[in-house]
This record gives structure tokens, sequence and C-alpha cells, in this order.
């Protein structure tokens, strides 16, 4: 079954190691095969990793967009590694993203390092709101409230 983008006049997509640029109207691609498959909203660049969770999505982003059969990890598990040790409470989306990376699943990946990107966003909020402890739905050993 074909994967099927429609895109905005102007939007970006990344195919593989190609980035594609839609003209001046909307269009709609359906993609076949086992190609890396990024819509501009999810890219990343290196000046808009400007967070620790942004720079683990982006390291995840380059595994997955990477020609290569077997990718290289290791800036992505220092920076993952790290994010966990600073912030004990996202353990839970950590080891997802590590699953997801250990079966080379790099679009889920991608997608659970979105969720981490939230948390870290939630965690600065509530930091910045002068607020103590952890943000609500979390304990501090990572596991869900249930809230």
């Amino acid at each position: 079954m074909s994967l099927k983008v429609e895109l905005k006049p102007g939007e970006r997509l990344i195919i593989g190691n190609s980035l594609i640029t839609n003209s001046d109207q909307r269009t709609r691609l359906f993609i076949d095969g086992d190609a890396p498959v990024l819509r501009e909203k999810d890219i990343l660049t290196p000046a808009t990793a400007d967070t620790p969770a942004k720079r683990v999505y982006l390291a995840i982003q380059l595994m997955y967009t990477s020609a290569s059969d077997h990718p290289d990890s290791a800036v992505f598990d220092e920076l993952l590694g790290d994010f966990a040790r600073a912030v004990p409470s996202s353990r839970e989306i950590v080891d997802e993203i590590n699953n997801w990376i250990l079966t080379k699943n790099f679009y889920k990946a991608l997608k659970s390092a979105q969720k981490l990107i939230a948390y870290e966003r939630e965690i600065l909020d509530h930091a910045q709101s002068g607020s103590t402890g952890v943000p609500a739905g979390r304990q501090a050993d990572g596991e869900s409230t249930g809230s």
C-alpha cells in the first residue's frame, strides 16, 4: 500500500536523502518503497535543535535519513543518556525511544522523541512558573500517575 502525502504550495519533504520542494500548487504524492519520508513540519535542522530533547530528535532524524544500513548511533546514545540522567522522570519515554532504535524503527523513534520534546517543554514551563516537583501526570521515577 502506498503512502499518500499531500503537500501545500511551497511545502518541503525529505524522501531518502533528497529534499523535495512543492511548486505553487497543492500536490498529492503516492510513495511506494522503504525510503525514509519526512514532512517539513517534522524536519529539524541543527539551527532549530536548540534544546537537549530536540538534539536527541535530530540525532534520530539523521539516523533515519542515513543511506547506511547501520547508521552510527554514538551521538544519539550520548545525547539520550545525558537527557535521561538530567531528567530521570523521562525514563519511560527514553526507554520507548531506545526500544524503537534497537529494533531499527527510526520513524517510531522520531514519534517518541516528539513526546520527549513535549515533556521537556512541560518541565521547562513548570520550572518557569516557579512550581516545585515534577509536572502533573509524572512521578519522580518516570511512572505515569494516570492523570
